[in-house]
């Protein structure tokens, strides 16, 4: 607890130097301890501090209680007791408040004196600081409807929670920043989980850098069958980041009507031409030419596309073809016709928004039992599901699941994940196996967003410039 209590009171002085008033909101259980130790150590740095213990409850933890006596011994009176909601203290607007009310061990919904001093922190317009989570934040379940503290920033401790990683849970982490306190490395190696967070230690782990005797038959052939008429840039983007991310040949299957913008727009890429000008009718043999299959940019959902996404899952199947990546209007297409689910290849990397999530496995009530439905869809289907968005995850057929560390909100432009769909097409035909695939992809893809954003900004990126970004963000991972 004093390591930890250290390490923030160190972040607050390095972040808000200003020499602003601290005002701490401790409870009675071990986040107030932190919360005490930290208004301690604070004082004692010189900084005006103002400390709070909220009665929401007569029992202390036995730190809570080491903390409030060394905190009584350096302040004395200035300890001020919070028995109901007129001992709320007036905040001046310059101040900075301090959450220390509960943190992991919550198991319930805030009731009572707890969330009527919540609510009057959440009526502040200062910034706030939540010590290892927001009280009121449940760290492995929902907490949608709750009584929550609206923290600017969250210091947490070692490892991300599982409650941070979840979209529905913004509005209350702020920006959430990880404290090292120096749990052993055996102890966190000897803790089972089968949830991830995905870095560069672990991609660079597999990353395959190039042999100088290799020639473009070493990096695979890919197919991409996208676009259709008034979507051929689907097909662009997604061919233009397949070559990008390294594979060796790739020929992308397309109407007829855009032979002419991809040769022009992408003239390292090859071509097949549909009989139809407007959408895709025909299966190409999935046999021995290609290394990996990618389907869905841009396609449209013509009742003859429909049939010949049929067609191509049968003739993967039939022949044990090569890894498939499935996305955008081929997911459509799937939700529509849910037969069409068993036969999808096992392996095969999905790549769904949202929203395309639950039109192909249903709506769920929060981002929990969202997580829980793509663990199960995972393993009922043999499937690698790329559930995309910040922290995008990943979850396999074994019921692992790893959320993603890169990328930014300025990757949510039209087009972004036909970049992806390429990505991770192109890293399969490399001879990455899918789970890597899917991991260095989604992690390279949120990479050079973060590279374009440095350049663009996040307002002004569009998915071109990710794939301009490719190049330097492979740079930054073989300069590792």
């Amino acid at each position: 607890m004093e390591r930890a209590a250290s390490r923030c009171a160190a972040w607050i002085r390095d972040h808000f130097p200003d020499g602003r008033p601290v005002y701490v909101f401790c409870g009675t259980g071990n986040n107030g301890g932190d919360g005490l130790a930290i208004a301690r150590l604070l004082h004692e740095s010189g900084r005006e501090v103002h400390s709070f213990l909220v009665f929401y409850s007569k029992r202390f933890s036995e730190d809570c209680t080491v903390n409030r006596t060394r905190l009584e011994h350096t302040f004395g009176s200035r300890l001020q007791a919070v028995y109901g909601e007129a001992d709320f203290p007036e905040i001046p607007p310059d101040a900075l408040m301090v959450d220390a009310l509960f943190g992991t061990g919550l198991n319930r919904p805030l009731a009572g004196l707890a969330a009527e001093v919540v609510a009057r922190i959440n009526g502040q317009s200062q910034p706030v600081i939540a010590i290892d989570m927001p009280s009121g934040l449940m760290a492995d379940e929902s907490s949608m409807g709750h009584t929550v503290v609206r923290a600017t920033h969250t210091l947490s401790f070692e490892f991300y929670k599982l409650a941070f990683l979840m979209p529905d849970n913004g509005p209350f982490t702020g920006t959430v920043h990880i404290l090292p306190v120096g749990i052993h490395p055996g102890y966190i190696g000897d803790t089972g989980t089968p949830y991830y967070l995905v870095d560069r230690r672990h991609i660079l782990t597999l990353y395959k850098k190039r042999n100088a005797f290799s020639h473009k038959g070493t990096y695979g052939h890919a197919l991409l069958l996208a676009g259709s008429f008034g979507k051929m840039g689907a097909a662009v983007l997604a061919s233009a980041a397949c070559l990008r991310s390294g594979a060796g040949l790739l020929t992308s299957h397309i109407p007829g009507c855009g032979y002419l913008i991809l040769q022009t727009a992408l003239p390292e890429a090859m071509c097949i031409c549909d009989s139809s000008e407007k959408h895709w009718t025909e299966v190409p043999d999935p046999g021995n030419h290609y290394s990996a299959i990618g389907v869905g940019p841009g396609i449209g959902r013509h009742p003859q596309t429909v049939k010949a996404l049929d067609g191509l899952l049968d003739a993967i199947g039939e022949q044990e073809g090569p890894p498939a990546v499935i996305d955008a209007d081929a997911l459509n297409i799937l939700g529509a016709e849910k037969t069409l689910l068993q036969k999808i290849p096992a392996h095969s990397i999905l790549t769904p928004h949202p929203r395309e999530f639950e039109r192909l496995f249903g709506e769920t009530e929060n981002n929990f039992d969202q997580l829980a439905l793509q663990l199960r869809k995972s393993r009922e289907h043999r499937l690698y599901i790329v559930l995309k968005g910040h922290y995008t995850r990943v979850t396999t057929p074994e019921g692992q699941c790893f959320f993603n560390s890169t990328g930014n909100a300025g990757m949510a432009t039209a087009g972004s994940g036909d970049v992806l769909t390429g990505i991770l097409t192109g890293l399969l035909a490399q001879g990455y196996a899918p789970l890597q695939a899917a991991l260095f992809g989604v992690y390279l893809h949120g990479l050079a967003g973060d590279v374009a954003a440095k350049e663009q900004s996040a307002e002004a990126m569009i998915a071109s410039d990710i794939i301009a970004s490719l190049g330097n963000a492979f740079g930054e991972l073989a300069a590792t």
